[in-house]
């Protein structure tokens, strides 16, 4: 099994939407956001041309990074889950990941939690080795059964480098 993690791409400043009064889980990407998540969709998809599910923080920023991914990729199975939002935890996230099978699964999140989250599987431990940038990815081979301290690290890119690789 293949873990596809994936930084969402530019959001609005928190600064600027806390003045709309909404929740900060639906502060949405900026236009120039999605413009570059586009152009390092389609680098990801030269690196991984297949993705058998996606799965989303249920948080706007997420899905909306997820719906430019889908778009790219074409008609994913998508799911949103609580295991990717902000604050859940490295063992939440691994649960939910046992539960599946697919051989690639790409999974769209929120700094800090998605690089603890990496680091975590990749290394056992609870002490980040990695930031994403936004709209940055990293691809880890998980083994058979999915476990901490288990995975290993293929690559991890920028956001420009993904843009580079789409041409």
């Amino acid at each position: 099994m293949r873990l596809l993690a994936v930084r969402h791409a530019i959001a609005e400043e928190p600064e600027v939407f806390a003045r709309t009064g909404r929740d900060d889980r639906l502060r949405p990407l900026t236009d120039e956001g999605r413009k570059r998540m586009r152009r390092g969709a389609r680098g990801l998809r030269a690196l991984v041309p297949k993705i058998d599910l996606l799965a989303t923080s249920p948080l706007t920023r997420a899905a909306q990074t997820g719906a430019i991914l889908d778009a790219v990729y074409g008609d994913l199975p998508t799911v949103e889950i609580e295991q990717l939002a902000p604050e859940a935890t490295p063992q939440d996230f691994l649960a939910w990941l046992r539960m599946h099978r697919e051989e690639t699964i790409a999974v769209v999140g929120h700094e800090p939690s998605l690089s603890l989250i990496v680091s975590w599987l990749l290394t056992g431990s609870e002490r980040r080795i990695l930031a994403l940038r936004k709209g940055g990815a990293c691809l880890l081979e998980l083994g058979g059964e999915p476990a901490a301290g288990a995975a290993t690290l293929l690559w991890a890119l920028t956001p420009a480098q993904l843009r580079a690789l789409a041409g």
